[in-house]
């Protein structure tokens, strides 16, 4: 698979292949990803309250 056809498929711009056998390691794969989404997005919402709402009571 190209790079490209790769992004679009990410983008949503073009279809997946649905002769694209969807394997173990795959799903290991998708998980992972949601796990690392997670992380970050606590990450993103411990620095907002550091620096923005723990300064107003102070």
């Amino acid at each position: 698979m190209g790079i490209l056809r790769q992004l679009a498929e990410y983008l949503y711009l073009k279809k997946k292949d649905p002769d694209q056998p969807r394997t173990q390691w795959m799903k290991y794969m998708h998980g992972m990803n949601r796990i690392s989404l997670i992380m970050f997005v606590v990450a993103v919402l411990i620095i907002i309250f550091k620096l923005v709402i723990l300064p107003l009571f102070r």
